[in-house]
């Protein structure tokens, strides 16, 4: 029997909590104390619609995932949903919508984007604050995020001359799978955040340009969806993945993604807490208080009881792990070098990468055990601030422990915002760069021919760079065509 927006309302509190999405009617009491979010959240949505925070940041199937179908109670009765569609139509936006939508008017066609950093600085003007925040925020004092970048300016090449350059070929293999350009895309998560569309944009843009994806496994769509978004059952993805401290959990999420036609699996080792950043933590108070100053301009500040005083207090205590350390909540913190690797293998016979490397100690053991790959990569600043820059890392892995590149593939993510960037990284020894918020902020502000943009610009800048520091192929990029300097050259930095 279809439900009233009466009768959900009466189940507002910890006691009985019911929450409507997309005119469907949820009992999530007895989910609350499992939510990776906290049950704050949840219930300040109780007894009433809570799509519009629930569809941004969840797959598609995750309340059939984890809510039993016992608590899956019912739809909205025909009244109870038009109103509830009227209510969202005659919502008075927010500032934050206000300004999105003029920044939305005002960005210049994609043909005139001509560098990565100017496609990040025309998506930071039309996503949303939330989204803005999530993306570009790192740990503490953001130090390392700042770091990974310069780092790469501290790089010089030793360019040839007189060298056919004629044809470049920028190709390469990951993992034996082939790709454009040596630049995958690096699992990142909540790209609904920033377009309605998600991930599946950065799968499409990959496809048309012939380059890989790694998923999250904190994506905004489901696995399963992202696979299906593929051009073609030929398109290569891997899954990066966030070992869940049930191994049984976790064996399922591989053999679910291997179902699905992934191709190898990242295991991710530098976040098994959260990290502790800042910008998204403070967020929603920023947006609060937007909002307030708003409504005290328009004189449209209303009375509030005690009740309402007391709830708002409740509300308003700070979270301290913001949206991306509700994402990792279950993550395994005991994983060893003994213990989880053979785990991993006894799991799968995907080819395995350990993504978070952070210092050559680690990158030696990882290639002891008979990994695949590395990924070395500090989480994009996004965990511990002051753990060195990626570029750093690569270049001391050379110059202390070149036979860990003979042992598996080693690749770097961190920083790269320059075809040049990538070049510096292949000289050194890596096979590929990773890129996650470059990608994120693409298809956020061009959907996925913005995705598709960002790989062209990198390979024509690859391409150039190639031609100019002579070398024809990836092959014939090495060592001695870099040097690192020990002072920082002046660089017109990012805005971060």
């Amino acid at each position: 029997m279809p439900f009233t927006l009466a009768q959900v309302a009466e189940h507002n509190s910890q006691k009985s909590c019911w929450v409507i999405i997309h005119n469907k009617v949820y009992d999530v009491t007895e989910f609350l104390p499992e939510h990776p979010g906290g049950s704050k959240i949840i219930l300040k949505y109780a007894g009433r619609d809570a799509t519009a925070v629930y569809e941004p940041i969840h797959p598609p199937d995750a309340l059939d995932k984890n809510l039993p179908k016992d608590k899956h109670l019912g739809d909205l009765d025909t009244a109870a949903a038009e109103q509830v569609a009227r209510a969202n139509e005659n919502r008075r936006k927010t500032k934050d919508e206000l300004r999105m939508e003029k920044a939305e008017k005002e960005k210049p066609p994609l043909s005139r984007v001509m560098s990565i950093l100017e496609m990040e600085d025309i998506a930071r003007k039309v996503i949303s604050y939330k989204a803005h925040m999530y993306y570009s925020s790192a740990a503490d004092d953001e130090i390392t995020l700042v770091e990974n970048i310069r780092g790469f300016q501290r790089l010089f090449f030793h360019a040839r001359v007189m060298r056919p350059t004629q044809h470049v070929d920028p190709t390469t293999t990951i993992l034996g799978f082939k790709s454009t350009i040596p630049v995958f895309v690096s699992g990142a998560a909540l790209a609904k955040l920033g377009h309605p569309l998600g991930e599946a944009n950065i799968t499409r843009g990959a496809g048309k340009t012939g380059i890989i994806q790694m998923v999250s496994s904190n994506a905004s769509l489901s696995a399963d969806q992202i696979a299906q978004a593929r051009l073609s059952p030929d398109q290569v993805l891997f899954f990066q993945l966030y070992k869940n401290r049930d191994d049984a959990v976790a064996e399922q999420r591989v053999k679910e993604v291997e179902g699905f036609g992934y191709k190898a699996i990242f295991l991710t080792v530098d976040a098994i807490t959260p990290g502790n950043r800042e910008r998204d933590i403070r967020a929603p108070f920023v947006l609060e208080a937007q909002e307030a100053e708003a409504e005290a301009k328009g004189g449209m500040e209303k009375p509030r009881t005690v009740g309402q005083v007391q709830k708002q207090e409740e509300e308003s205590k700070v979270d301290h792990e913001g949206t991306a350390g509700a994402l990792i909540r279950f993550v395994d913190q005991d994983m060893t070098w003994e213990k989880t690797i053979p785990w991993l293998r006894r799991v799968t016979k995907l080819p395995i990468v350990i993504k978070g490397i952070q210092c050559v100690q680690d990158a030696v053991l990882a290639a002891e055990t008979g990994v695949d790959g590395i990924l070395i990569s500090n989480h994009g600043g996004r965990q511990l601030d002051f753990s060195l820059p990626s570029i750093e890392v690569l270049y001391r892995l050379r110059k202390e422990r070149p036979d860990v590149f003979d042992k598996c593939e080693v690749y770097v993510d961190g920083g790269v915002r320059r075809g040049t960037d990538v070049i510096k990284a292949l000289c050194l020894g890596a096979k590929a760069v990773g890129m996650g918020r470059p990608f994120l902020y693409a298809q956020s502000a061009y959907g996925e021919a913005g995705v598709a943009k960002v790989v062209q610009i990198l390979q024509r800048e690859m391409v150039t760079a190639m031609k100019l520091v002579g070398a024809s192929s990836v092959k014939e990029l090495v060592p001695g065509m870099v040097e690192q300097v020990n002072w920082q050259p002046y660089y017109p930095q990012a805005k971060l």
